[in-house]
């Protein structure tokens, strides 16, 4: 693995939690792993690390992003990594709401829908 590879999978494990990382690379086959390795090098790697932006707010402009594109699974593991990242659930219900204005109305929904879920593992619940 590259350098940068394993820059993006010390911030990954940081964001995302060790256990999940270790079973995502775990889990990945012959057909994923090249995406798998892609998405720590280049999003957490090259992107995560740089210093324009500190990790709340890429928290921040993540959820806006992975709540407009309708991408549940992804939001909702970046809803449990922004509040790691010191992201309130205020903040989250904020940015949530300005989805659903700028992006429809069940875009919201679903971004919220998936934000208690989120909450609620982290909870415990």
């Amino acid at each position: 693995m590259s350098e940068l590879f394993d820059k993006g999978l010390k911030v990954r494990k940081e964001v995302l939690g060790e256990e999940y990382v270790n079973k995502s690379i775990a889990g990945a086959d012959e057909f994923t792993r090249t995406m798998a390795e892609w998405s720590t090098e280049f999003c957490w790697g090259a992107l995560w690390t740089r210093p324009g932006l500190d990790r709340r707010t890429r928290s921040i402009v993540n959820l806006a992003m992975l709540g407009a594109l309708g991408r549940p699974h992804e939001l909702k593991l970046h809803v449990k990594g922004a509040l790691k990242n010191g992201v309130t659930k205020d903040e989250i219900k904020e940015i949530l709401l300005q989805v659903g204005v700028y992006c429809g109305i069940p875009s919201g929904i679903d971004a919220f829908r998936n934000a208690r879920e989120a909450f609620n593992e982290v909870e415990g619940k």
